[in-house]
């Protein structure tokens, strides 16, 4: 005989009530579980956006290189300023951007006063003056900034050269890119450059072309819409100078030609980095008087290509070539004749 035969099969039942709790403990198991899920949906997102940054903000590495030449002055007028990373020094910077950098060469006429000033003051200004938080159309307020920036310095310089006895007279070219992230930002007053350097692909597999952008537009009196401007503030141009005298038709200072239509507006030109970019060349007008924008290019590049040269202590081959390139053009340019100041600022571009 089955003892067991009229005993119910076993159940997992728990009885009325502790099925209610099991219930109960399971809905808030589950309740849990969908938290986490719905935090680590959060987290994989925030983590995605992070990496999506990560990879747009897959910045060119930048490096700064100069040299400056008296020429055959008695005075050295130019003036410069590298600043490769200047993204710590704006707070509440606009959350797409990840880098600024800043460089800047000011060819110095009347004095060395305008061009020392600028090159003290135009960037501080411009970091004042700079978006911050969240905005939108950042390139408009970008543009703006310069725009406003190089106004102000002007501004700033005349109120002091004129509160001196006797006033200064001093003015200067300036040439400054500011780097956005990746985009350059280039702002321009007088006959002082900005020239890139891009490679691109030959038809010729194995041979790269390349190809000299102009960053800058100069500004001189013999220039239609500059001269038109003058006469009618009242200003004549005689042998392709202002009053016969100054040889640009926009700058900082120079108050006594500022009633004849020179201004201090900039021309803004904006340039997207890519891959096959090298390097950019900023120099002023002593760099090309004796060479133009395509030999200076391709003088660099020879030397980067072809030549090798000796390294400073810690110094890497590539920034080794670059100083090198830097120092042989400028004093080139004194060789060739050049008796004006010249300075020459290389930014090296690597991905």
């Amino acid at each position: 005989m089955d003892l067991f035969g009229d005993l119910p099969e076993p159940t997992n039942d728990p009885g009325p009530v502790k099925a209610k709790q099991l219930d109960e403990g399971t809905e808030e198991r589950r309740g849990e579980k969908r938290k986490r899920d719905v935090r680590s949906e959060e987290t994989e997102v925030e983590d995605k956006k992070q990496e999506e940054k990560k990879v747009c903000k897959d910045l060119a590495k930048l490096a700064g290189f100069v040299s400056a030449r008296r020429g055959e002055r008695e005075e050295m007028q130019d003036a410069h300023i590298l600043l490769p990373d200047l993204t710590s020094s704006v707070t509440n910077l606009p959350s797409q951007v990840s880098r600024l950098a800043y460089f800047a060469v000011f060819d110095g006429h009347g004095g060395a006063r305008a061009s020392q000033f600028a090159a003290e003051n135009l960037h501080q200004t411009l970091l004042s003056k700079f978006p911050k938080g969240d905005v939108e159309n950042l390139e408009k307020l970008v543009r703006k900034c310069l725009l406003d920036s190089y106004r102000q310095t002007d501004e700033d310089f005349l109120k002091k050269a004129s509160s001196q006895k006797p006033a200064w007279k001093d003015g200067s070219t300036a040439t400054c890119m500011l780097v956005v992230d990746d985009v350059l930002y280039v702002a321009n007053l007088g006959d002082s450059r900005a020239v890139l350097c891009r490679l691109e692909q030959a038809e010729d597999f194995g041979k790269r072309k390349c190809v000299t952008l102009a960053l800058s537009k100069e500004h001189n009196p013999t220039i239609y819409e500059e001269r038109m401007r003058i006469q009618r503030a009242g200003g004549s141009v005689r042998d392709g100078r202002v009053l016969g005298v100054l040889e640009v038709s926009r700058s900082i200072g120079d108050g006594q030609y500022k009633r004849c239509g020179v201004i201090s507006t900039p021309d803004v030109r904006r340039c997207l980095l890519s891959r096959h970019d090298r390097f950019v060349l900023l120099a002023c007008d002593g760099l090309f008087k004796v060479f133009s924008a395509d030999e200076a290019i391709q003088f660099v590049l020879n030397i980067l290509e072809n030549e090798t040269v000796e390294q400073k202590e810690g110094q890497s081959e590539e920034a080794g070539l670059f100083e090198a390139a830097c120092q042989r053009l400028a004093s080139e340019a004194v060789r060739r004749g050049c008796a004006d100041n010249v300075t020459v600022i290389l930014i090296s571009i690597e991905f």
